[in-house]
């Protein structure tokens, strides 16, 4: 087990020269393969780098490349456009869409006693882990994982071996993920390296993928109050070691404390990544622990469209809405089309606010009656656009016009915003 290529800190700041480097002395490291998958996330993931890093590798590895599979998840597959803008020069002949609740494999299944233990016995299910069975069976001498290590709501820090059972994992391995986490609970999740989630994770890669040739590309991102996205970590290797040391220049540079609770946070989607709320709540999901308790959260989506990016899940996203935790699990317990969805639970759990504060959403293409329907309130995109000017505005606290005050966050994904709510 080995680090290939660690450099990163709180002031670092690598460009595409050093990437290049980084893959190089990887490569040669490990002996160039020859047949090789090439992991990488979707859109929802673009300020990652990990497009950057798949281009790379490609104009390394040249024909070794057989395959690339963006990990999905439960994610719509990438259209053409969206995979020139991403991958720029990759032909598309190389990608391959994950399908979810088609075709995957079990590897194993982690022990429910070891899940019990984990969760505190707050679920004692065993685990099923799954991936796309190109994974198995593709016969690759190498399968790289890219991606971005930040705070995320399921896993605590997002990707490492999640771009792999869940990125490319199945139905069962999604929803149990998903659902469990949630019953964890989202506050003792965010931000955290070692949650019971990726603990179950972690045994699943020890003792199930001795036969997969995993590789992980792992990018620490930090944005500036400016916008300015700078790489301050990049960390190559196959071992949880890896993911531990990219987790902890996370923690440094993608949780930012305030020093007081905001009465009101307006949070931006950029339209290039977001057209869910399935993928949008993460301006809940990663600011909730800032927002004052009875303040509201103003949520500006120009290009939302649409609940969840399953037509199943967002169907049932809008039967139930966003609901608080206690009212999820009621749901869950009683309705056949929710508890057959898991991760759908879980997602209307992570979304709600419980009942601590508004959520103003101003989502570009869905209507107000919609929205409402959700429960949420319905926000005037175009006069909140006219109001918070998200070409000027920079992370932090800003006076309104109306002599308030407010937090912007420019991009809820790239980090997570804590304070102290009392």
């Amino acid at each position: 087990m080995t680090i290939y290529y660690a450099n990163g800190s709180p002031t670092t700041a690598l460009d595409t020269d050093d990437l290049r480097d980084a893959l190089k002395t990887t490569f040669d490291a490990i002996s160039r393969p020859n047949k090789v998958l090439l992991l990488p996330p979707d859109q929802t993931r673009l300020f990652s780098r990990a497009g950057e890093l798949t281009v790379l590798s490609h104009e390394l590895l040249g024909d070794r490349v057989s395959d690339i599979m963006p990990a999905l998840g439960t994610h719509s597959p990438m259209t053409p456009a969206q995979l020139d803008h991403m991958f720029p020069g990759v032909p598309h002949d190389l990608f391959r869409a994950h399908r979810w609740r088609d075709d995957v494999v079990q590897l194993g299944e982690v022990p429910a006693e070891y899940v019990s233990e984990v969760t505190g016995g707050i679920y004692q299910n065993a685990w099923p882990a799954q991936v796309n069975r190109l994974l198995r069976d593709g016969d690759h001498d190498l399968i790289f994982s890219i991606g971005q290590v930040v705070p995320h709501e399921v896993i605590g820090m997002a990707n490492y071996n999640k771009n792999v059972f869940v990125g490319t994992g199945g139905v069962a391995g999604i929803n149990e993920s998903h659902y469990l986490s949630a019953m964890v609970g989202i506050d003792d999740t965010l931000g955290i390296a070692n949650t019971p989630l990726r603990q179950i994770l972690n045994y699943a890669q020890d003792h199930f993928c001795q036969d997969l040739p995993l590789l992980y590309a792992l990018t620490v991102i930090e944005q500036l109050k400016d916008g300015t996205k700078l790489t301050r970590g990049l960390y190559i290797g196959d071992d949880h070691d890896t993911f531990f040391a990219a987790a902890e220049l996370a923690r440094q540079v993608n949780i930012t404390h305030l020093p007081r609770a905001p009465q009101h946070v307006v949070a931006y989607l950029d339209p290039r990544e977001f057209k869910s709320t399935w993928l949008g709540n993460k301006a809940i999901y990663r600011t909730r622990k800032a927002v004052a308790t009875g303040g509201r959260l103003t949520v500006l989506g120009p290009a939302v469209e649409e609940f969840g990016e399953d037509k199943r899940i967002d169907q049932l996203i809008r039967k139930y809405g966003y609901r608080t935790k206690a009212e999820v699990m009621e749901l869950f317990a009683n309705n056949e089309d929710l508890a057959a969805d898991p991760s759908a639970a879980a997602h209307l759990v992570h979304g709600s606010p419980e009942n601590r504060f508004e959520v103003v959403y101003a989502a570009g293409k869905l209507t107000d009656e919609e929205i409402r329907s959700v429960g949420f309130t319905p926000g005037n995109l175009d006069e909140l656009l006219q109001r918070y000017d998200v070409n000027k505005l920079q992370d932090g606290f800003h006076e309104d016009i109306d002599g308030s005050e407010f937090y912007f966050v420019q991009n809820p994904a790239l980090g997570l915003w804590e304070a102290p709510l009392g």
